[in-house]
């Protein structure tokens, strides 16, 4: 394997601009980056990681040039995920189980109340957070969480609450994935609704232990799920009345989904999935469809062997693949008019490169009329932090969360 330098001076020389941790997604925890260990004994894996400056900060980026990005507020505690409510304000999770509220671009220091009881353990906790399609008439607020139980076991869950403008309320359980485990696996779980209505949630399996979920067709970990807006199972799920298989599953063989999108052009349902040390993708994901993991993987295991085979028939393959890994989160297709030469570009949030922390960045790619990947840039390198979340606000620019125990909301805009 490449080393990260020549990675990037690979990068560079190719034309790809490099400007300006913790665990990984579903792998071993990391140390921390530091000074060189003492004499004889071995120096900290990771580069240093500074307190993230105040910005704004003018980026020279290839094909929009300049852009500015700019912090719009501090004081958040490893964010997850965000969505705009109606009025421009902006809800934020905290992994650690607070849900938040950004008014008119200020931090609420107060958390909104309501949040069920979550079970916050080295990368579980609060996670996404979506809005219904018909929020502006029935205010409803869809959370996935990690949900713990006496004897330590816990489990990724759908819950549902209304949402008057301070407070949850009426929150209920949806759905929860089966089985319970002892969180030493994958947990993370990303919403979307799709066009036709129906709600889709992906369950992560991980590594180790719990990596054969992800092709246990009777169990929900490792999978992408199809359900009905109050978390039931829809009648034309593909393996209704198939033997064998939960019927909320509509895809299956999933690592640890970061990211799910309904991509706003083609309308297909689009995921990013971390793989272990190497082979974090992007798939088209279509409804009763394998797509690998464990059997089929291209990336090594955290030891260094490759993890299964390539391919293989009746397994679907990524449409984009990284090797060195690089964390993936979420992802965003981006449509909007501010960034011209961005047009339908992916952009994804990247936690850290080929097993280094302080390496986390954004990544963006350009896709042929085939959807084949044809080019690639690696952005805020140097700002070090663990990009968890990638978002196009309604005014056209981008927004990013970084996962870092001191994060922040971040806005990239075209430099003046």
């Amino acid at each position: 394997m490449r080393s990260v330098p020549l990675v990037i001076a690979l990068m560079v020389a190719a034309g790809v601009a490099v400007s300006t941790q913790q665990a990984r997604e579903g792998g071993p925890a990391g140390r921390a980056g530091g000074p060189a260990g003492r004499a004889g004994g071995p120096a900290p894996i990771g580069v240093p990681v500074a307190p993230l400056g105040d910005g704004p900060w003018i980026i020279d980026t290839a094909e929009q040039h300049k852009v500015k990005l700019s912090v719009v507020t501090k004081g958040l505690a490893n964010p997850w995920s965000m969505t705009w409510l109606p009025d421009g304000n902006i809800l934020v999770t905290e992994r650690p189980g607070r849900l938040r509220i950004i008014r008119n671009g200020v931090l609420d220091p107060t958390p909104i109340s309501g949040v069920p009881m979550v079970k916050a353990q080295r990368l579980s906790g609060l996670m996404d957070v979506v809005l219904h399609p018909k929020y502006a008439e029935n205010h409803l607020v869809y959370l996935t969480y990690n949900k713990g139980r006496e004897d330590g076991m816990m489990a990724t869950v759908l819950a549902r609450g209304t949402f008057d403008g301070k407070a949850l309320s009426d929150v209920k359980d949806l759905y929860v994935a089966t089985p319970w485990w002892d969180g030493a696996g994958g947990s993370a779980s990303r919403l979307a609704f799709g066009r036709d209505g129906k709600l889709y949630m992906t369950t992560g399996s991980g590594g180790g232990a719990n990596a054969g979920h992800g092709q246990m067709t009777e169990i929900t970990k490792g999978k992408i799920l199809r359900l009905n807006e109050d978390g039931t199972v829809p009648k034309d799920n593909p393996f209704i009345g198939k033997p064998g298989f939960a019927p909320e599953i509509f895809s299956y063989g999933h690592r640890n989904s970061l990211g799910l999108i309904v991509h706003p052009v083609t309308g297909d349902l689009w995921n990013s999935e971390n793989g272990p040390q190497g082979g974090d993708e992007i798939n088209i994901v279509k409804a009763g469809r394998n797509y690998g993991w464990p059997t089929v993987s291209m990336g090594r295991d955290y030891p260094g062997p490759w993890q299964g085979r390539f391919e293989k028939e009746g397994m679907e393959g990524p449409i984009v693949y990284w090797e060195p890994a690089i964390a993936v989160a979420n992802l965003m297709i981006y449509t909007g008019d501010k960034f011209p030469a961005w047009k339908n570009n992916a952009f994804v949030g990247a936690m850290r490169m080929g097993e280094i922390p302080g390496t986390g960045h954004l990544e963006r790619i350009v896709f042929n009329d085939k959807y084949e990947d044809i080019r690639r840039e690696i952005m805020l390198w140097d700002l070090h932090q663990r990009i968890r979340d990638v978002r196009q606000g309604a005014d056209g620019f981008i927004y990013l969360l970084t996962d870092e125990a001191q994060g922040a909301l971040l806005k990239m805009e075209p430099a003046q």
